[in-house]
């Protein structure tokens, strides 16, 4: 059973944020609920009402998940010059678009802008922070936190370091997001697209292959998801799932017996789709049958209340003991 994270640290006193879209505005909330006042540091003319609006969208999931959000944006201000933006923070958080040459251009000004006690972690999904790193001069200072969409909901922060981070910054890392209330897991190794969301992508490109081949909608596909593996996988992984299928043998004896017909008669005939305009003309109509009724806020909003009620079940949210391992 895992303890019960605490607060965050005193000393986490300022966070800047760069990039206030989705993720920043969720690590906004989060960080802000948590009493971590949060700078903004994005281009955009007309991001500080994105954000708000964002924040107010957000803020009923925080409530429920028992945060604070009286008062949530008293500490929250925006700063358009970037090493102005980190001079005085704690942690900074990077949620920049997906291009090596500009974070790298960043993470220069934040190193040379920001404490030298301050954590530094980006929120890329698919580069590798030895590569982002290549341009500091300090490359041990730099980790991936990476969170699952949205992260002031889902507990997952996949810690990567790269091949110079230190210990220290890795320790520094888990902590402070463990802190947060979140499961933060570190890595063993930099591999593109980190774990969860390989994973996501390996199924994904099976649902779109189904889909595509006319063996199910997108309705049927997602209903059978989540009434049966999304259930499963919600409290027990697919290794833990497959050891307790091979019975009294456990894991060993279901490879033997099962595994074995699964690599042999499964894998070889799982589907290799690409999104080509026919495909991709039958997800989007199949889309709009399924999910249009209702708008992108409003299905997120009773994704997120589900999503909750799920979390307090398993003992998933702050305050609150694991339930299962």
């Amino acid at each position: 059973m895992t303890p019960t994270p605490e607060p965050a640290p005193d000393s986490y006193k300022r966070a800047a944020i760069i990039g206030g879209g989705v993720i920043g505005v969720s690590w906004a909330g989060l960080f802000l609920a948590r009493g971590i006042d949060v700078v903004i540091n994005d281009p955009r003319g007309d991001i500080e009402d994105l954000v708000r609006a964002g924040l107010e969208e957000i803020t009923p999931a925080l409530a429920e998940l028992g945060l604070s959000t009286e008062n949530l944006t008293a500490g929250l201000s925006f700063e358009a010059d970037l090493a102005a933006a980190v001079a005085g923070a704690d942690i900074v958080q990077e949620n920049g678009p997906e291009r090596l040459e500009l974070k790298q251009r960043i993470w220069q000004t934040v190193e040379q802008n920001a404490p030298a006690h301050a954590l530094l972690a980006t929120s890329t999904s698919s580069i590798p922070a030895t590569a982002i790193a290549k341009a500091m001069t300090r490359p041990e200072r730099l980790i991936v936190g990476h969170p699952f969409n949205p992260p002031h909901l889902v507990p997952l922060v996949e810690i990567v370091p790269g091949e110079k981070t230190s210990e220290e910054t890795v320790r520094q890392a888990t902590a402070f997001y463990a802190a947060l209330g979140k499961k933060p897991q570190v890595l063993r190794k930099e591999v593109p697209g980190f774990v969860a969301n390989r994973l996501q992508s390996a199924i994904f490109r099976e649902c779109v292959y189904l889909v595509a081949q006319g063996v199910v909608t997108e309705q049927e596909l997602d209903d059978i998801v989540t009434s049966s593996i999304g259930l499963r996988w919600a409290v027990a992984g697919p290794f833990r799932t497959f050891h307790l299928g091979g019975g009294p043998g456990g894991l060993p004896h279901f490879i033997e017996h099962l595994g074995r017909a699964m690599e042999a008669g499964m894998w070889p005939v799982l589907g290799s789709p690409t999104f080509d305009d026919t495909t991709v003309a039958t997800l989007i109509d199949q889309a709009n049958a399924a999910f249009g009724d209702g708008t992108v806020e409003e299905l997120a909003a009773e994704r997120d209340r589900a999503q909750i009620a799920l979390m307090r079940a398993l003992g998933e949210t702050p305050g609150s003991a694991t339930s299962h391992g």
